[in-house]
């Protein structure tokens, strides 16, 4: 995963934990769902992901089984707390009791790692009108200020414009040069961007309507009479 792709992760990951602490099981489904079934995350890259935003104090770590310690500062792997013994192999300090009560990882977001996710919700520049930054944007539009929604709305709808000219430029000059799978290949790019934008204009449309509706509510309350 390059490096945008590991932002785009990271900004999901601090996304879902504000919603709920989660095991990294669990986690790894919600991601998934969330980025979409050819973007799936292994347990190879959300690890090192996670490792890294603890190392970074975004995120802390908790067992689950009953009287665990409060954070754990076991590695971050798959969700069990600790490796199974071999015959015969003593146990380390503390990795008895854990394996005892099979706890697992509980992940969750510290102050700072809030304070993280409201800079990522506040990006509004091109980066956020992307395909890979925007699905991520839109998922945790819910937690976005109204203006910031409208500004990537917009810009994604700019630069999806764009891409549906290029795509018609390149229809005509190459209509004559191709056979007809590649031309109905083509042709399907760019229904699907004209799709999108026409749903894009639905959403900035409603952006819209409810950010007038907002005006006018406060109009009306400060011209309203104080009793």
């Amino acid at each position: 995963m390059g490096r945008n792709r590991t932002g785009v992760l990271e900004f999901a990951v601090l996304g879902l934990l504000h919603r709920t602490p989660m095991h990294g099981y669990e986690l790894s489904k919600q991601l998934n769902s969330l980025l979409g079934a050819f973007r799936a995350v292994a347990y190879g890259t959300l690890y090192p992901c996670l490792n890294k935003l603890y190392e970074e104090g975004l995120i802390a770590k908790e067992d689950d089984a009953p009287g665990a310690a409060k954070l754990s500062t076991a590695a971050p792997g798959p969700d069990r707390a600790g490796p199974a013994l071999r015959p015969g192999q003593a146990p380390r300090p503390g990795q008895a009791q854990r394996r005892a009560g099979r706890s697992k990882i509980v992940y969750r977001l510290t102050a700072e790692g809030k304070e993280r996710l409201q800079d990522l919700l506040a990006e509004s520049g091109p980066a956020a009108w992307e395909d890979d930054e925007f699905g991520v944007h839109f998922a945790f539009f819910g937690q976005t200020r109204a203006d910031i929604r409208l500004r990537i709305l917009e810009g994604r709808r700019s630069r999806l414009e764009e891409r549906m000219e290029g795509v018609r430029a390149a229809l005509a000059r190459t209509r004559e040069r191709v056979d007809s799978y590649t031309l109905e290949l083509q042709r399907h790019g760019l229904e699907s961007v004209e799709r999108e934008v026409r749903w894009l204009n639905e959403l900035i449309a409603s952006e819209r309507r409810s950010e007038e509706g907002s005006s006018a509510d406060g109009l009306g309350d400060s011209a309203r009479p104080a009793e």
